[in-house]
This record gives structure tokens, C-alpha cells and sequence, in this order.
């Protein structure tokens, strides 16, 4: 149905390309994918800050956009929210954010000094998604849009499309907790199909490169930090626990994890270099920062609205995207 030409992060490689939006209103419009180009949907991760994109992908539900796109990659929270968007139900999906009991049972730092993890993937995905706030896992496996949750090989350290290992409902969500994964902070790697990965943070935290290699031509990128905002150093503690833990228990990720201070900037640069056959969306300037642990509900709001917002601003003024 689409082309699987790769694209090269150079503007001259494919001269004078169709931009993002205009393929985005150009399927809209015709109701169909078959325009010759591979339209990616690609969804930065971050763990709470990953509430942004959340209320970007319940915008591009609202706007009718849900079935433009020919795959979907995320990371992390950004592989949960594709796939809400891949069920249908990304609007209902959302209120999970803002639910204070939920919130406080998923992020709980008092747990670590207990020897127990600060995220609680489990209940998340097995409890959250598969009942208090439920999933449609057939309509994802079933949907015409692939689905793509990146991890992090711990072997290798390299990221992995975890779309050949999804069969079923079981093999589904045990991708999204292992996309989700972090060292430590979510307890040990997650078991796929014999191979064990930690959260694809970890090597790709914008999957743009993954959506490229297997034949993306344009991709909408839905971003979770504001333009320009660089990622703090990690705390000193972080780095002598969280490196010897990974150093002890997974080599490659430990070498990932090593070089996660230049990742963003390779990332951007990469971004930079599609010019435009990608679409970024942030979130505004003015938008308050998000710590990846964050449990407060009040700020978790008005995040998800302000994502939510963003994407409205950028694609909902167009007549033919209504």
C-alpha cells in the first residue's frame, strides 16, 4: 500500500519532499494511505513527562487523525500512548494520568528504600490497562497501523522493534512494560521471546531512526520536552547505583546507558537533517517542567491539556483535518 524507500538525514537526498502536514491533510481528505509515501508516527519517551504526548495523541483522536499513519513508534510512556491511540481510546485512556490513587500506586518512591521498585509496571499494565481503565488489546493487534515499542537489548545495549515478538494479548503487554523498563526503577529487565530488555530509553529515546531504517518517508513527532530544553545530568547517585547495577547485570545496556548524555543531541541533529519529512510538535515554551517520577496530579494536568493544546494549535486550524 506505501513505499518502504528509506529516508537519508540529508535535504538533498530526496529533492523538494511533500512536507508532513501536507501528507497528513492529503489522507484525511482522501480517506485512504495509498499516496506512495510511509507516514510514522513517532512518540518520544520519558516516563511521567510522557503525560505531554499523551494529551498530544488524545488531540490527534479528536481531530479525526487516528488512522493517517501507516506505523506507530514509541518509547517507553510513548509506546503506551500509541497504543491507547492504535485502541481507540486514547481520550478514556488519559484520565489514568490524572487520577490521584492510580498515580500514587504507579509512582511510589518510598518503595525503593524497601528494596521494591519506584514504578509499578505491573499493576500498571496488568491492572490499570487490562481492568481499571481497560485497553482494547484485539483493536491494537488487529489494526492496519503497525505498532512499534522500542526497548533496550541488554546484551547489546542496542534498541529493538518489539513489533515481531507481539502475537497476542500476553505478548503485547509484556512489550509495554518492556519498553517501559527502567533499570532499578521498575525492577529487573523484562523476559521477550528469550531475549530480556530494559526501557528503550536507554539507546532510543525519540525513535526516529528505528521508523527510518524500516522505511518511514515522513514521520509526526510528538515530542516531550519543550524546544531547546536539554536533559539535566543525571543525579551523582543515579550514576555510581544505577551504573554498577547495569554494569553487574547488563554489559550493553550498561554501554547505552553510558552514552545517554550526547543521546539527545545526536537525536536532534538526525531530526534536523530530515528537514521536511518531519514534524515536530513540542510542548510550548511556557510549559512547566516534568520530572520523569512526577505523581502530582494538579501538574500532570495541566500538562496532558497543554500537549493536548499543541497539536490542536498546529493541525486543528485546518479546515480539512476538522
Amino acid at each position: 500500500m506505501t513505499s518502504s524507500a528509506h529516508i537519508e538525514p540529508d535535504s538533498a537526498a530526496t529533492p523538494d519532499p511533500v512536507p508532513v502536514a501536507e501528507v497528513i491533510r492529503g489522507r484525511q481528505a482522501a480517506g485512504h494511505r495509498d499516496d506512495g509515501h510511509r507516514l510514522a508516527l513517532v512518540i518520544e519517551g520519558g516516563g511521567s513527562r510522557g503525560v505531554y504526548s499523551s494529551g498530544m495523541v488524545q488531540a490527534l483522536e479528536e481531530l479525526g487523525l487516528s488512522t493517517v499513519f501507516d506505523a506507530v513508534y514509541g518509547t517507553s510512556a510513548g509506546a503506551i500512548n500509541g497504543a491507547w491511540l492504535l485502541c481507540g481510546r486514547a481520550a478514556s485512556g488519559m484520565r489514568s494520568w490524572t487520577d490521584r490513587t492510580i498515580m500514587r500506586r504507579v509512582v511510589d518512591p518510598v518503595r525503593i528504600v524497601r528494596g521494591r521498585p519506584v514504578f509499578d509496571l505491573h499493576y500498571l499494565v496488568h491492572r490499570v490497562y487490562d481492568g481499571i481503565e481497560p485497553m482494547d488489546f484485539p483493536a491494537i493487534l488487529a489494526n492496519p497501523t503497525s505498532f512499534h515499542p522500542i526497548a533496550t537489548d541488554t546484551r547489546t545495549g542496542q534498541p529493538v522493534d518489539l513489533a515481531p515478538y507481539i502475537v497476542d494479548k500476553p505478548t503485547l503487554l509484556t512489550a509495554l512494560r518492556a519498553s517501559a523498563g527502567l533499570p532499578l526503577l521498575a525492577g529487573p529487565p523484562v523476559e521477550l521471546a528469550g531475549r530480556s530488555y530494559f526501557d528503550g530509553g536507554l539507546s532510543e529515546t525519540v525513535p526516529i531512526r528505528s521508523a527510518v531504517s524500516a522505511g518511514a518517508t515522513h514521520a509526526l513527532v510528538l515530542r516531550t520536552r519543550r524546544t531547546g530544553e536539554l536533559r539535566p545530568p543525571a543525579p551523582l547517585v543515579h550514576r555510581v547505583v544505577g551504573g554498577g547495577y547495569l554494569r553487574a547485570v547488563a554489559p550493553g545496556a550498561f554501554r547505552a546507558w553510558s552514552a545517554r548524555p550526547g543521546q539527545q543531541a545526536v537525536e536532534d541533529t538526525y531530526l534536523a537533517g530530515l528537514g521536511d519529512r518531519v514534524l515536530q510538535v513540542h510542548p510550548p515554551a511556557d510549559a512547566p517542567p516534568v520530572d520523569s517520577a512526577a505523581r502530582d496530579t494538579t501538574l500532570l494536568t495541566q500538562a496532558l491539556d497543554l500537549g493536548r493544546a499543541a497539536v490542536h494549535a498546529l493541525l486543528g486550524d485546518r479546515p480539512s483535518l476538522a
